[in-house]
């Protein structure tokens, strides 16, 4: 029944792919010119966090006091580099999206996600948890993209959460596996993002894929479909487990290597 499933997956996947390609296209033409407005501001950002770091190092701060402070900026600054990133593949998005695969453990790369998205986490009242393996979870995979796909889900969770009223306890946990073994199905790990939200109704589990579909006031909708995109170009799957009232799994999955 799970290979047959999973048959099922990649057949969906690929009627997916030619469905969108002719929205991407679309995408693609709207927002080149405001992608490249964006690059000038994030250059900036970048610069400044340089600059911030040398002045860190230079103040009179302790060692003990400037380490937090350059970890900071370290990260600012990776990520918004990393943005950038995304934001040059985003202008050719509206064709086949160009992956940069290398070896990653992906525990290390929920890891580094989760030293970015702390901070915002705590100011929307969300606990942040992680639930990683002893032993490596390796994959190919192009690292900036893949962080891209996960932060969306995270971003999407976190707003669901804060959404709920009265508030409730908020709690998101990423989780990561080596997904068990399938007969003559190549081996799999698996991403977990688990929220403690209001829930999606099943009828509307597959359609928050779908480009320009969002309950958020000021949400632009691409959020999720963006994840599926670059998830089935690494020729992996997502889905969503959900029920109303009680939170969301989504999950992602992926080819995994030894």
């Amino acid at each position: 029944m799970i290979a047959l499933r999973r048959r099922n997956e990649q057949a969906q996947v690929a009627e997916r792919r030619a469905i969108a390609a002719e929205r991407l296209a679309e995408i693609g033409a709207m927002t080149s010119g405001l992608a490249h407005e964006i690059k000038n501001p994030l250059s900036s950002v970048v610069l400044n966090a340089q600059l911030l770091r040398e002045g860190v190092i230079d103040s009179a701060l302790t060692e003990e006091e400037s380490k937090p402070l350059i970890r900071k900026v370290d990260t600012l600054a990776r990520e918004t580099g990393r943005l950038k990133d995304i934001l040059e593949d985003f202008l050719r998005f509206a064709g086949r999206v160009q992956l940069d695969r290398q070896r990653r453990d992906l525990r290390e790369l929920v890891e580094e996600l989760t030293d970015f998205v702390h901070p915002q986490s705590q100011l929307m009242g969300v606990l942040l948890r992680v639930d990683l393996p002893s032993t490596p979870v390796m994959a190919n995979v192009d690292a900036g993209l893949l962080k891209q796909a996960i932060l969306n889900l995270m971003l999407n969770s976190m707003q669901a959460m804060e959404s709920i009223s009265p508030p409730a306890r908020s709690e998101l946990i990423l989780r990561v596996e080596q997904l068990p073994l399938v007969a003559n199905q190549n081996p799999e790990v698996g991403i977990h993002v688990i929220d403690t939200g209001p829930g999606i109704p099943e009828a509307l589990q597959e359609e928050i894929f779908r480009p320009y579909i969002t309950s958020k006031k000021g949400g632009s909708g691409l959020g999720l479909a963006v994840a599926r995109r670059i998830v089935e170009e690494h020729g992996g799957a997502i889905r969503v487990f959900s029920e109303v009232g009680r939170g969301s799994d989504f999950r992602i999955s992926l080819p995994s290597i030894a």
